[in-house]
């Protein structure tokens, strides 16, 4: 029998509500999901906050902070290596694997255990059975031994160990890097200052040249279009200054990241060295790959990977091989309300012969060759690619330098032309664009000249990371010719 049109009805309500019922579920009183692809997600009214993750505050030597207002680059790599979390996360990372090397190497020793146990016991007679009811209680010392294998004991201990240099000198390498970050943003912060102050000068010299083109229109010797020219010449003298300015406040804000701090803490550096770099390095670039290829903490952590993983492979394959251990226990038995009791004991030499585990351990050998061969290869490419970043590094430091030369002979002849012109046309003898173009080169060859120099001290420190001697300080070991006669900053 067919059920009737007011019973269908009923039946498709109830089967709409059931749909309804499966569809996206709400979040706290709101919609699950947006009602369609055009329109936003409503979030709840009151969501419910997340929890924040705890953030070490940053932190600022106590000596360190009494000259907060005047920092040296050791005080600012210093303060860096302390709240830099890469640092703390290999140091850590290097602690773990310590602490790994000392439980492997806990496999030398025997192991001893010791336990004790309580035994009630009670039976009740029959069969011509007489009961028990007694309790049995007494301690036991087990010891177990792994007197010799063929090197698997061994191989587990070397790869611990060399997993922990490994880390050691991955965190050594990371250093290095936090350093060359942080004086790759002090110099640039260097630069800006310097930049913003020779911009000012530059604003100043405009100021003077629209004074001079202001005096000789008033006295009919120049047309208003000089006076406009030397108008808006100083109006893009500012301008550059102002971006400057700007510029200069996000090189504060990356400096104070690359330390660690937030952008806005109060803090300021010392003042620039006076005087060029110091330069003309003395090292050849063979010299400094040799001594790259020796000292660099990332090659040095390549070459301990490579030790782990020849150690996997005398542990895998001393687990194919036989192995002699030694077992024993003693213990001594008391039985309550008694005077029985005495001594027990057992001792057993055993070898232990692997015969078939259906191939796995074969495989677990070629796996750990394979993954040795992994490793020479790895540690391979990256001595090349050492040798090329030093020699890429030596060469830039050497074009760094001819350009501070270059750029020192630009500024001394974009100055006295500058002079010149200017004199010319107060004389009256010069006409305003050759002293506005005078201008524009000597505000160039100021800016090349901040450049070259802050550059030099850039490729100085990327040389001396390249080659694994960046100091803690900031400091490099470089020595350089006689006729540098200025100190470094570093």
């Amino acid at each position: 029998m067919l059920p009737s049109r007011r019973a269908r009805l009923a039946l498709a309500g109830l089967a709409i509500a059931a749909a309804g019922c499966v569809g996206t579920p709400g979040v706290e009183g709101v919609r699950g999901t947006a009602p369609s692809p055009s329109t936003e997600w409503t979030p709840p009214p009151a969501p419910r906050a997340a929890a924040a993750p705890a953030t070490p505050p940053h932190v600022i030597p106590a000596n360190i902070a009494a000259r907060v207002g005047s920092l040296s680059l050791s005080d600012v790599v210093d303060i860096a290596l302390r709240n830099n979390a890469l640092t703390a996360a290999t140091w850590a990372d290097a602690r773990a694997a310590a602490a790994t090397y000392g439980a492997e190497r806990g496999s030398y020793f025997p192991s001893l255990t010791l336990s004790g146990s309580v035994t009630r016991l009670k039976t009740v007679q029959s069969q011509g059975r007489t009961g028990v009811d007694q309790t049995v209680y007494g301690p036991t010392l087990n010891l177990s031994y792994l007197l010799f294998d063929f090197g698997g004991r061994t191989g587990a201990v070397r790869n611990a160990r060399d997993a922990l240099l490994q880390a050691d000198w991955t965190h050594n390498a990371t250093i290095q890097s936090v350093v060359l970050q942080v004086e790759i943003a002090y110099f640039q912060y260097f630069a800006t200052k310097s930049l913003l102050t020779a911009q000012q000068s530059t604003l100043a010299e405009a100021d003077t040249n629209l004074k001079a083109a202001q005096e000789r229109h008033d006295v009919g010797l120049a047309t208003i279009a000089d006076v406009l020219q030397a108008r808006t010449a100083r109006s893009q003298a500012r301008l550059a200054l102002e971006t400057t300015q700007g510029q200069l406040a996000s090189a504060r804000g990356a400096l104070a990241l690359s330390m660690g701090l937030p952008a806005n803490v109060p803090y300021d550096i010392e003042r620039a060295p006076e005087g060029p770099p110091p330069l003309g390095i003395m090292e050849g670039v063979d010299s400094l790959i040799a001594r790259a290829v020796r000292t660099r903490p990332d090659l040095s952590a390549a070459r301990a990977a490579v030790d782990a993983a020849d150690a996997r492979v005398t542990q895998a394959r001393g687990a194919m091989l036989p192995s002699l251990s030694l077992s024993a226990n003693a213990g001594r038995t008391y039985v309550a309300n008694s005077s029985i009791q005495g001594a027990n004991y057992t001792a057993s030499l055993g070898i232990s012969i692997p015969l078939f585990q259906g191939f796995s351990r074969q495989y677990q050998l070629r796996a750990a060759e394979a993954s040795a061969d992994v490793a020479r290869a790895r540690a391979t490419q990256l001595e090349q690619q050492v040798t090329y970043q030093v020699f890429t590094a030596y060469y830039g430091l050497q074009t760094a330098t001819q350009r501070v030369r270059t750029s020192d002979d630009l500024l001394a002849s974009a100055t006295q032309s500058e002079e010149v012109a200017l004199a010319r046309y107060r004389e009256g003898v010069g006409s305003v664009l050759d002293l506005l173009t005078a201008q524009a080169a000597l505000a160039d060859a100021r800016a090349q000249s901040i450049d070259a120099r802050w550059s030099w001290y850039t490729a100085l420190a990327q040389l001396a990371h390249d080659t694994g001697v960046l100091g803690l300080d900031g400091s490099t070991p470089f020595h350089f010719a006689p006729d540098s006669t200025s100190p470094s900053p570093q």
